[in-house]
């Protein structure tokens, strides 16, 4: 049957990991993705090493981002380039671009120049602090946004400093963003005919993150505070340290509270009237969770996995990353993919179609690889 976007072809003038990230989306559903890179050294990524894949210059990062892509070189600068970029967008559906705010205007490719000349192309930016605003015009990175839309301040125990996520969570759900923006308009234009214009922002996404937490500080005024593992408005539903290993422990309502304090050997916590509800939970957290905690840590943790799951308890191990990837459920759901002539391995699409992954066709392309194959010789 081929792949959903078999047919759709994608311009990317991206970079580093939003862009990049949304077009091995489209890539590996089936577009065809032409990747616009500069003269000198292309896109950065290509040197985020190591580790680097086999011709020890090219980033594994790049190659995990960049699978399935042809590289065209095109100097943006350059009055006939920009040129050669306006021959591509004649036959292309979609066009991702995440480069510095302000010069895709200042070169003269930014959407409204570049609808009005390509109607039906959807042209997708992707933007640090979004495209209207005091801070339209300023760069940013995943932990910039992190720190400004406030989700730092929220993460980590409260007597330590704000803490950084360690993925780059904001770069690629706003890289998710985009892709799910383009899908809508091309369903779209099938029946107008016509492109449009699919706006993103790193500080949006980090809005998004925390969108719970600005909703109840604008009703209630109050500002959320840290709680190290743990959620600010369920109790017990955080990291607990056992006689050996942590295990995270997530009893999300009044039920599951009942169950889990019969495995803990004291039924009696979920008829107390200051634990017995969850606001009442949260209410007396203090008190609580070091109860709890003080249980926990009289047994291993896998003497408490065994009898959480047992009693349909939500629980679970904290792995660190080698502990995942060698779990029974990593190799079941076989998110790796091997890519083709380059062999490097890299994970896949975390979406099925027909109880299928969509695998990559190529790997990862040599800077400026097929500038001649898609612009013929100049």
């Amino acid at each position: 049957m081929g792949l959903p976007l078999d047919g759709v072809r994608v311009i990317e003038v991206g970079q580093a990991l939003a862009g990049p990230l949304a077009g091995v989306i489209l890539a590996d559903m089936g577009a065809e993705v032409i990747k616009i890179e500069k003269p000198d050294g292309g896109d950065d990524a290509r040197i985020w090493g190591p580790p680097f894949g086999p011709d020890g210059e090219t980033s594994l990062y790049f190659h995990s981002q960049n699978r399935n892509k042809r590289s065209v070189v095109l100097d943006l600068k350059a009055p006939a380039d920009i040129e050669a970029l306006h021959r591509l967008c004649e036959s292309a559906d979609i066009l991702i671009q995440n480069l510095r705010p302000g010069v895709v205007d200042e070169i003269g490719i930014g959407p409204e120049a570049m609808l009005e000349r390509h109607p039906r192309l959807i042209y997708c930016s992707i933007w640090a602090f979004g495209y209207q605003g005091p801070m339209r015009l300023k760069p940013g990175f995943d932990p910039l946004l992190q720190a400004y839309g406030g989700m730092m301040s929220m993460t980590g125990r409260p007597e330590d400093p704000p803490t950084f996520c360690g993925a780059s969570i904001n770069d690629k759900a706003t890289g998710l963003f985009c892709t799910i923006g383009a899908l809508a308009a091309l369903r779209q234009r099938d029946r107008t005919g016509r492109g449009c214009l699919v706006d993103t922002s790193l500080f949006e996404t980090a809005v998004f993150w925390v969108e719970g937490q600005v909703n109840q500080h604008l009703a209630t005024g109050d500002v959320p505070k840290r709680h190290g593992t743990g959620a600010a408005v369920i109790v017990p539903y955080q990291v607990f340290e056992t006689a050996d290993r942590p295990v995270c422990l997530a009893a999300g309502n009044d039920r599951l509270w009942a169950r889990c304090a019969r495995v803990l050997g004291h039924p009696e916590w979920a008829e107390d009237e200051r634990f017995a509800r969850s606001r009442n939970r949260v209410k007396h957290r203090a008190m609580l969770v070091p109860m709890i905690a003080e249980v926990l840590r009289g047994r291993d943790r896998a003497h408490w996995i065994a009898g959480l799951e047992a009693a349909g308890v939500p629980c679970a191990p904290v792995n660190d990353i080698g502990e995942v990837a060698a779990s029974a459920q990593f190799e079941a759901v076989d998110i790796m993919q091997t890519l083709p002539e380059s062999g490097v391995r890299v994970v896949g699409l975390p979406v099925n179609f027909d109880r299928k992954r969509p695998l990559s066709a190529r790997p990862a392309p040599k800077l400026g690889e097929h500038t001649e194959e898609v612009l013929g010789k100049r």
